[in-house]
């Protein structure tokens, strides 16, 4: 129901808008080609590539107050940071009456990091002497966590395909510049890490947001099929 020209925020809302699935679903696509060229051209890599030593001298070893401010940024990524951001996220949805935003903001950021933390092992690149560097899982957190928070508010304002798709991948990239720049800077990970990462969350996330609106299109129509059902053999009483 649109109100004002904006869709509403009901409960049942799609979190991921129709008018958006072909194009996050072209662009997730091209996302996970670049993980896996990426990921096939550092493999078993103890060093940085061309493009790192050409970005990395620029960025790393940032010092105060800048680096107060990537500490900031990499402590949203740790465990204890990311459930705080997650946990806060989570109740702004269910204020704003969008379950499905919140589930999605747990699955979605949960995929993300998961799939990023199994792509280190299988890729194998490493970063000071042993560390799993790509790709990086807090890129991939904080890309997430921007891509859902986009969606909902292209569904709130009733964005259309074109906007709704910028706001989106201004908001990916904004947030993984952030904390891509902050984990180069601390030394964490390599600026294709970043890449990866950013990369990672733009091919999961889109496609997570489409099974929670599939599963709770199936479960809703499910509950809705019951309840007619009752209604049906309530009616059928009262007529005898």
């Amino acid at each position: 129901m649109r109100r004002g020209g904006r869709v509403s925020g009901r409960p049942g809302a799609p979190v991921l808008p129709p008018p958006l699935r072909a194009g996050l679903g072209l662009i997730a696509a091209l996302a996970a080609l670049v993980v896996v060229v990426l990921g096939l051209l550092y493999a078993g890599h103890d060093r940085p590539g061309r493009v790192d030593a050409w970005i990395q001298p620029a960025v790393d070893g940032v010092r105060p107050p800048w680096r107060y401010v990537a500490l900031a940024a990499d402590f949203l990524g740790e465990p204890a940071g990311a459930v705080m951001l997650v946990g806060a996220a989570v109740m702004g949805c269910l204020l704003l009456r969008r379950p499905r935003s919140a589930v999605l903001l747990v699955a979605g950021a949960g995929l993300a990091v998961g799939t990023a933390t199994l792509l280190k092992s299988v890729v194998g690149r490493t970063i000071h002497g042993g560390y799993l560097s790509y790709p990086s899982g807090h890129t991939a957190f904080a890309t997430a966590i921007a891509v859902v928070v986009a969606l909902l508010a292209t569904g709130r304002r009733g964005l259309g395909r074109t906007g709704g798709t910028l706001l989106v991948l201004a908001a990916a990239l904004v947030a993984g510049a952030v904390m891509g720049w902050a984990e180069v800077a601390l030394g964490a990970h390599y600026p294709t890490d970043a890449l990866g990462g950013w990369c990672t969350a733009l091919a999961v996330t889109p496609a997570t947001a489409w099974l929670v609106d599939r599963t709770a299109d199936r479960l809703g129509g499910r509950t809705a099929v019951r309840t007619g059902d009752r209604s049906g053999d309530a009616g059928r009483r009262e007529h005898r």
